[in-house]
């Protein structure tokens, strides 16, 4: 059942790069057999190919949802903090009041993890979370001629290639969130289709996947995967209704039902005001 949900999914990409023309008989001639076709590996070579100056935490930053979110500080004291596990670690930060601004994926040799942090400061984050895993990847250039001199070149290359660590580098840029009016973070499930038929039922209302610490939700007891189905006279079926559910009623304190496995669930939740 796939998820309705922004997800940073970096296709591998493919580079290709050409010989020099060499200088025959006073002009310059490109030979189709001196033509030597490097085929990379997920950008793995960006790095060296790159301008040795440059941040690669920044070039291969992508913003979450386009969302321009910062810290609500003008001058964060950004933190950064070397991590394991991604999938735990994003629960965390949201049940913790922070919202990922985007991230940063490449390949290559050792990059200095203060280059992220850099990137979090400039992007003006007030945490960075830094992911590095060795990977076997080689990446090796295709020789599609005879050429002599093109193929010491690529014989060298994937020398180098062979015996130089690749690393996966992966970032999270996140910014803490004002006070919430509610205090959850939601998905909307779409059930797959074949043929135009749905694979399976259709799940109501929104499902919860991660409630804020000590927010109006966390009060109501509501919990990670909980469905919401309404709220007040608000019923929920995309995260719209939600939002202006949340505007309508902030400051109030109002009927909630949850779907909580086979159970529908009512409660009460009194939110916040927007400071």
């Amino acid at each position: 059942m796939p998820k309705n949900i922004y997800q940073l999914n970096h296709e591998p990409a493919l580079q290709v790069t050409a010989k020099k023309p060499v200088m025959t008989s006073s002009f310059m001639l490109l030979s189709l057999l001196g033509l030597v076709v490097a085929f990379f590996t997920s950008q793995v070579h960006s790095a060296e190919n790159a301008d040795t100056q440059a941040n690669l935490y920044a070039e291969k930053y992508v913003a979450q949802n386009g969302s321009q979110l910062q810290s609500l500080s003008s001058s964060p004291d950004t933190q950064l903090e070397h991590r394991k596990n991604q999938e735990e670690d994003n629960t965390r930060m949201l049940e913790n009041g922070y919202d990922m601004m985007g991230s940063s994926t490449f390949i290559s040799t050792s990059v200095a993890d203060d280059l992220a942090l850099q990137h979090g400061k400039d992007l003006r984050a007030d945490t960075v979370l830094v992911y590095n895993k060795n990977t076997p990847i080689k990446t090796n250039i295709v020789r599609l001629d005879g050429d002599k001199a093109g193929e010491k070149a690529a014989d060298d290359a994937n020398k180098s290639a062979t015996q130089t660590p690749q690393t996966i580098h992966y970032a999270t840029y996140w910014a803490k969130l004002p006070t919430p009016l509610l205090g959850v973070h939601i998905i909307k499930l779409i059930p797959a289709t074949s043929n135009g038929v749905a694979l399976a039922e259709e799940v109501k209302g929104l499902t919860i996947i991660a409630v804020i610490k000590e927010s109006p939700a966390a009060q109501a007891r509501i919990v990670k995967g909980d469905n919401l189905l309404k709220i007040g006279e608000q019923v929920l079926e995309n995260p719209d209704d939600l939002f202006a559910a949340v505007k309508r009623y902030a400051g109030q304190t109002v009927p909630v039902e949850v779907q909580r496995g086979n159970e529908v669930v009512k409660t009460t939740v009194a939110l916040n005001v927007r400071k």
